[in-house]
């Protein structure tokens, strides 16, 4: 296909495989498909909005993909569905529903237990989904809303502002912030994330 995506730092290639997936023919950069998704995400965000989840239901495979699916589905066939290929990150392909199953578990835990605060919970539980890296894009994206979910619909919070910028796909301060905090996370620290989603 004859599309010139580009790719920040954290942003991790579309194969080409999966490019024949895209939907709108017209697309030809990825900034044309940045405006596409995040118009479809807002439709999505508005769905969250109209429905009251419940976490029995928040905390399943099936809400997980759903999500994405909502998210995503106006612009390509294969969302909600996990990737089919190896990444340069994220768990091996064969064993994303295996992983996702026993972070649910754990997130469950965490929420019975009150194993930490609300927003660590769901910090952690957006931290560990996006490492598994359940699909071919869009997981940052996907990550951010399943913990805004979380903290407003199992902890009745306010959502996370995620550094009051919605454009943290785009090479910025707030994208370099963002994927700093992440790296902290990676080694287990969770506090600069935690500040960066509520700041």
């Amino acid at each position: 296909m004859g599309i010139n995506f580009t790719y920040e730092e954290g942003q991790t290639p579309i194969d080409e495989d999966e490019k024949f997936g895209l939907k709108i023919s017209t697309v030809s950069t990825s900034q044309e498909l940045n405006e596409f998704e995040q118009n479809n995400i807002e439709k999505a965000i508005q769905w969250t909005l109209r429905n009251n989840f419940k976490k029995e239901v928040i905390l399943t495979e099936q809400f997980v993909k759903k999500l994405h699916e909502k998210m995503f589905g106006d612009i390509w066939k294969w969302s909600g569905e996990f990737r089919k290929s190896n990444k340069n990150i994220g768990v091996d392909k064969t064993i994303i529903s295996i992983e996702l199953k026993n972070l649910l578990d754990d997130s469950h835990y965490w929420i019975e237990n009150n194993s930490y605060s609300e927003d660590e919970i769901a910090i952690r539980t957006k931290h560990r989904i996006v490492s598994i890296h359940l699909f071919p894009n869009g997981n940052g994206r996907h990550s951010r809303l399943f913990a805004d979910i979380i903290v407003s619909h199992i902890f009745n919070l306010s959502v996370f502002s995620w550094g009051s910028n919605s454009d943290l796909y785009k090479p910025n301060q707030n994208r370099h912030l963002y994927i700093k905090s992440l790296k902290e996370a990676d080694n287990g620290n969770y506090k600069p994330l935690m500040h960066f989603a509520r700041n």
